[in-house]
């Protein structure tokens, strides 16, 4: 990879860490949380989905713990939440856009690590999807929220699937400057579009025999109704 890329790849990296910091914090603040509340949940939120990853990989200590720039990235989230109150709508847009851009960079970096482990590409992408959307799902279950991926986003863990995917089929390939760079630019396309258009999963379907019974007779009583 191209040492200037990977400098920028590096800071969106970062970058990503103090937006979910900062996000953990205002979770904390929402929950009256003290100092201690804020530093565990940007803790959690930042770091939590790369060192689930390196765990589950098991190729030595996880990122977070040998490179300081992570920790003190999360950290300075915590910090900047405490201090300031994020209730603006301008403010809100930043920090999404922000936090769009990482999980794309999240789920190439996961994906490519796991590729680089030997992993084939179905196990890789998972651990792109779980390096991207991990953190924030940690966070919500330790304060007792259902975690926003299981359903009513606007297709959060979807973006970091296409991006994990995308990077996998560009690293086979032997591109994988441009991997980590489509994977960003697609997972904040989709997430903002998404956003933007409120496009989500559907919800669970009914195939049962009386579900499809009450189906077929709709039109028919319908029919039935107009008729009187």
């Amino acid at each position: 990879m191209d040492i200037q890329a990977e400098v920028v790849f590096d800071l969106v990296d970062l970058l990503g860490v103090l937006t979910n910091g900062i996000l953990g914090g205002v979770v904390a603040r929402q929950l009256r949380m003290d100092l201690v509340g804020f530093v565990v949940l940007a803790i959690v939120s930042g770091l939590g989905g790369g060192m689930l990853r390196d765990t589950l990989l098991q190729q030595g200590f996880p990122v977070a713990l040998t490179n300081p720039a992570y920790l003190t990235s999360a950290l300075a989230g915590a910090l900047i939440a405490y201090l300031l109150v994020f209730d603006s709508k301008w403010t809100f847009r930043a920090l999404f856009v922000a936090d769009c851009l990482s999980v794309g960079c999240w789920a190439a970096t996961g994906t490519v690590k796991a590729l680089g482990a030997g992993l084939a590409w179905p196990p890789a992408i998972l651990l792109g999807v779980v390096t991207a959307v991990g953190g924030g799902m940690i966070r919500d279950i330790a304060v007792g929220r259902l975690p926003a991926i299981f359903g009513g986003n606007t297709l959060y863990a979807t973006s970091a699937l296409l991006a994990s995917a995308l990077m996998a089929l560009l690293s086979e390939l032997g591109h994988p400057t441009w991997g980590m760079a489509g994977a960003i630019v697609l997972s904040a396309v989709v997430s903002v579009s998404a956003r933007r258009f409120g496009w989500r999963l559907p919800g669970p379907a009914n195939l049962s025999p009386s579900a499809l019974k009450k189906l077929r007779l709709r039109p028919v009583l319908g029919r039935r109704t107009r008729r009187e």
